[in-house]
């Protein structure tokens, strides 16, 4: 719970004006989420407790989402050998946006600006048959880009990038429907966390940039991604010069409260690294094919992410999302150790719990600073003598007491579902649709 909460409003009130636009780097201070430091360096924000928090149950809940979807993690290093990034183009066509090589012995090293060609590697490390087909790599990765200082800001442009990326290696017929399931994939999440995309974009290559020439893999590829944008049913429109370097790409844009738009998810079919690293799978026939690489990010890089949920829920975060979940308020000292007993059942539960005593000051000024939490509950001498939680909700609904089992248990189911809603009682007493 911050020492130092901001007053939130609910996301779909209208803003007051320009002045009253949410910025995710003044409230990610006041809420203590994320700071930098100049011994640090630009674009290297630092996550606080609170931001980690935050980040994690992001993290944990993009692992789930990509588990049922059929996905395998995995992890791979954030340095490689300049040879590598030779092979896959990006040191042709990307180098003025990648650090200096290192140089080890008589070797270079180069931090990883994107994490594709490692899991080419990946792919690569054992024969592969057609029967496994399509294999789904996922990583919460690390990667790096040496950005100008002048488009750094916050945590939506950043020099240390943590991706939500995956690379799904398929045989050219299931490419179409493995892109389409990404399409799919990303909209889910960006459902469960609340995110409106403003529009998507068909990013097609433009004159003068930095592109592999070969215009047979982009045809096939912009044809590939155009029907599945077709199948999905949403609108889209194609623009030059937004593509990747190796083939275009279907971007997800969203906009700030200040209107400036930005691509958060992304899906591409690639059909040029394939090419580059000798990738194969024995097909029916007993012959070696190439397979496809589809790329995608269900919710892009965790800082950009996390800016956008900042400014869209100025504090107030879902339950399942929020720094502290539940704040236990003691009327009195008498109440402390039955407060730290529910703490700690609560911590079994893998609830975010904090206990807000006496020494915080009064009942009244205990509820108000913890404002943003989802749940309070107090405990005074009925509540401690009888196992009782007399919750209250951040939206101004009271449940009532309830025994402190059925209270826990409603609130870890919400929880653990990622619901938006605050409770599963719609017929509660001051309640409503039950809605945050």
């Amino acid at each position: 719970m911050s020492s130092n909460p901001v007053a939130a409003a609910p996301a779909s009130e209208p803003e007051a004006g320009p002045a009253a636009a949410p910025d995710h780097r003044r409230l990610g201070r006041e809420l203590e989420l994320f700071d930098t430091d100049p011994l640090i360096g630009s674009g290297l924000p630092y996550w606080l407790p609170d931001g980690a928090a935050i980040r994690h149950a992001l993290e944990e809940f993009i692992r789930g989402r990509e588990r049922r979807a059929g996905y395998r993690h995995v992890y791979s290093p954030v340095l490689g050998k300049r040879e590598l990034y030779e092979i896959s183009g990006h040191w042709q066509h990307y180098r003025d946006d990648m650090f200096p090589p290192m140089d080890l012995g008589a070797e270079q090293v180069v931090l990883r600006p994107s994490l594709c060609p490692h899991h080419a590697l990946v792919y690569r490390s054992r024969a592969r048959s057609h029967r496994e087909l399509p294999l789904r790599i996922a990583e919460l990765g690390g990667m790096y880009r040496s950005e100008p200082s002048g488009v750094l800001g916050g945590l939506t442009r950043v020099r240390a990038i943590q991706l939500n990326d995956a690379h799904v290696f398929c045989t050219p017929e299931q490419a179409a429907d493995e892109a389409l399931a990404a399409l799919e994939l990303i909209g889910e999440a960006h459902r469960a966390l609340g995110i409106r995309p403003v529009r998507h974009r068909l990013s097609l290559p433009g004159a003068g940039g930095k592109y592999v020439a070969d215009p047979v893999l982009w045809e096939r590829a912009t044809a590939l991604l155009t029907e599945v944008l077709r199948r999905s049913g949403v609108p889209f429109e194609a623009v030059e010069g937004e593509a990747a370097f190796y083939g275009p790409k279907i971007d997800i844009q969203i906009a700030d409260a200040a209107g400036r738009e930005s691509t958060l998810s992304t899906v591409q079919i690639d059909f040029h690294q394939p090419e580059r690293f000798g990738l194969r799978y024995t097909g029916p026939d007993g012959a070696k094919h190439r397979p496809v690489m589809v790329h995608r990010s269900v919710i892009g890089s965790v800082e950009r992410v996390v800016a956008h949920l900042i400014e869209l829920y100025r504090g107030a975060f879902p339950a399942w999302l929020a720094p502290t979940q539940l704040v236990l308020l003691p009327l009195s000292e008498g109440e402390r150790e039955r407060a730290e007993r529910v703490r700690g059942r609560c911590l079994d539960l893998g609830l975010r719990v904090e206990v807000a005593g006496p020494e915080r000051g009064s009942l009244g000024a205990r509820i108000r600073e913890a404002r943003l939490v989802p749940y309070q509950a107090v405990i005074g001498p009925r509540e401690a003598a009888d196992d009782l939680l007399a919750l209250r909700l951040r939206d101004g609904r009271r449940p009532g007491p309830l025994p402190v089992g059925e209270a826990l248990a409603r609130i870890g189911a919400l929880v653990g579902a990622c619901a938006p809603e605050l409770w599963d009682e719609p017929g509660a007493p001051g309640g409503g649709p039950g809605r945050q």
